[in-house]
């Protein structure tokens, strides 16, 4: 069993960009550390304001996995424990997998700390549900194939058999390829589609379509990373209103 006293290594999702969206497990966790190793720009700086004074900290958007681990390694053994910060929740394209991997042949203790991906921050911003009723119950979370490949049957075109709220991230670049492969699977070209960029920073940038347009509003406006692009009914007029708070409706709590 890990103790307070052990040396550990924090995994902890930074939250997609608004420093107030971190949890606080997570500002806990990185008062409790002497090395900080961050996303570099993906995490708001003002994160770092939580840091021990004289913490050691590092910015991984330059080092590989060998050189980050080497750090992780290091601090450990000198009883020092790692605050390890991604952006978003490291559980969605986090690459924590590996680290982890690494850290259990190294006989090194680890914790993740959940926190808030892009796609519920954007979808804060566009005041929006992703479930609603009746129009849409399922979330995929998705990317298209580009430099990292995507197992065949996660494909854009296999996945549009299914109805729901898409998300993709990763793929804003690509967006005519994703409207390409709905439209393709008889998909309406007036579904609702989004894309937020930078979802929660200060520069965060909202633009609303569908299908048939929302590619060339994408190009108008210069994005080709850091945002998340949805699509789906729920995005549009809103649908079915809830039974949970439908007077008529019974339930465990109210008869």
């Amino acid at each position: 069993m890990t103790t307070a006293s052990t040396p550990h290594v924090y995994f902890i999702g930074a939250g997609p960009g608004d420093p107030e969206l971190i949890t606080l497990k997570g500002i806990n966790a990185i008062k409790r550390c002497q090395t900080v190793i961050y996303a570099g720009s993906l995490v708001a700086p003002e994160i770092l304001e939580h840091c021990l004074p004289g913490a050691h900290i590092h910015n991984s958007a330059s080092m590989n996995l060998e050189e980050i681990l080497a750090v992780m390694a290091a601090a450990t053994r000198q009883g020092q424990s790692v605050a390890r910060l991604h952006t978003g929740d490291p559980s969605i394209y986090g690459a924590i997998q590996e680290q982890m991997a690494e850290l259990d042949k190294l006989g090194i203790a680890y914790t993740v700390i959940p926190g808030v991906t892009a796609v519920f921050a954007a979808a804060a911003a566009l005041r929006t549900e992703l479930t609603s009723p009746e129009q849409s119950q399922t979330l995929v979370i998705s990317r298209i194939a580009g430099r990292t490949p995507v197992p065949q049957d996660e494909e854009v075109a296999r996945l549009t058999s299914h109805g729901g709220t898409f998300c993709f991230y990763l793929s804003v670049d690509r967006f005519g390829d994703i409207a390409r492969q709905f439209l393709d699977q008889g998909w309406s070209p007036q579904t609702p589609v989004a894309m937020v960029y930078r979802a929660s920073w200060p520069d965060e940038l909202i633009r609303r379509g569908t299908l048939a347009d929302m590619a060339a509003q994408i190009a108008d406006s210069g994005v080709n990373k850091h945002a998340v692009v949805i699509i789906g009914k729920p995005l549009g007029a809103i649908g079915a209103y809830s039974k949970l708070y439908d007077r008529e409706f019974s339930h465990g709590t109210r008869p």
